[in-house]
């Protein structure tokens, strides 16, 4: 669904064109008490605000949003905002992607580990403890960074980034927090003899197989789906944030799921739960709260405020997007969600407190004001 902004332009007889100039009005003096309407920012049922950003005494900004909860069934369990709105998955399903790794053969011919499959489920940080893992499974696999067509970036763990640029290094596609999975898609590709270069395109083997496993899990027919270049410059497809958070159920219960299918979620998610640094890294929301959580609640988060959680105990699948795509508000809605739905301890949150509601800060680190859920989605 998409809102546009409807905007008049009306324009004059003779403002446009033609040459009919009149002489100008004469200024009129401003009213000495002219009437200030005052305008309210209006809630929308379709997506309502669900973060706001403090300073001093004052909210500053506010994010909107839709989030849904559903079970392995397609059954709505809560939901704010509209559900059936097409959003980009980015980052958040990884371990959807991560499937055929696994179902295709390849994690097995090439002795793929736990760690390794956290690295395909994972946005990481580009620390040491990613680069070399995956370095070393690209050696592995007799390929090198140069096979990964991932792009390169700074490590978006900033110490990691300051010692690289300290030591007069650029950074590489190791560094790229989407290489653990790119190295994925190699083994793959060259497990079934497909072609290495050009693994990211659409209708490359590796993407085509991907998508029908979306398709089968997220049970949204993608033929006529809506789709872009993800920053990592493999094709992300647009889904329903409803259909997004069934794909995510059927990782947290995937009893309806082919057996071959099933194994291979049930490993990802032994993987993914197992070593969280791996799938983000130092103070990552993911990770602490994971970490936290003693991997009862599963997460992954994606560009543009996307964020999605699998609870196994549960057999629910939650999907969350904000919808100014900022990643901040991101983490403080999908821990309210959490807490509100009541599938986390106390304890875990005193753990995660500065994630759940996270501080605004002045330059020299005091704290200004909070990112913070508001009434709506902590109830």
């Amino acid at each position: 669904m998409h809102d546009h902004d409807d905007h008049e332009h009306h324009h004059g007889d003779g403002c446009c064109g033609g040459h009919d100039h009149q002489p100008a009005p004469q200024a009129q003096a401003p009213q000495a008490h002219a009437t200030v309407r005052q305008v309210d920012i209006p809630d929308r049922s379709d997506a309502p605000i669900l973060v706001e950003v403090t300073r001093g005494s004052m909210v500053e900004s506010r994010h909107r949003g839709r989030v849904v909860v559903v079970d392995a069934g397609a059954r709505v369990v809560a939901h704010w905002g509209d559900v059936d709105g097409l959003i980009y998955p980015r980052s958040s399903n990884k371990a959807l992607q991560a499937i055929p790794l696994i179902e295709s053969g390849a994690a097995d011919a090439y002795a793929v580990t736990d760690e390794e499959l956290a690295l395909a489920c994972a946005s990481h940080q580009g620390e040491a403890m990613h680069t070399e893992r995956v370095a070393a499974w690209l050696d592995r696999l007799g390929l090198s960074v140069d096979d990964l067509e991932c792009g390169a970036h700074l490590p978006t763990h900033e110490p990691t980034a300051s010692a690289l640029l300290a030591a007069g290094q650029k950074p590489t596609a190791l560094h790229n927090n989407c290489s653990g999975k790119h190295t994925g898609f190699l083994a793959v590709a060259k497990h079934k003899g497909e072609k290495l270069a050009g693994y990211v395109r659409y209708q490359h083997p590796v993407q085509q197989r991907i998508l029908g496993v979306i398709e089968q899990v997220t049970g949204h027919d993608l033929s006529r789906a809506p789709w872009g270049v993800d920053g990592c410059s493999i094709p992300t497809i647009g889904l329903p944030l409803g259909a997004l958070a069934l794909g995510m159920a059927r990782l947290a219960d995937p009893d309806s799921l082919p057996d071959r299918r099933a194994e291979a979620v049930m490993r990802l998610r032994r993987a993914w739960g197992k070593h969280p640094e791996l799938v983000g890294g130092t103070g990552n929301f993911d990770t602490e709260v994971m970490r936290a959580a003693n991997s009862a609640v599963l997460l992954k988060s994606g560009a543009e405020g996307v964020c999605c959680a699998v609870l196994p105990e549960h057999g629910l699948g939650i999907a969350l997007k904000i919808e100014d795509g900022a990643p901040r508000a991101a983490g403080p809605a999908m821990a309210a969600v959490l807490k509100r739905l009541g599938v986390l301890p106390d304890t875990v949150w005193d753990g995660v407190a500065t994630l759940a509601v996270a501080p605004v800060t002045s330059r020299k680190g005091e704290i200004v004001g909070e990112i913070r859920p508001t009434a709506v989605a902590v109830g």
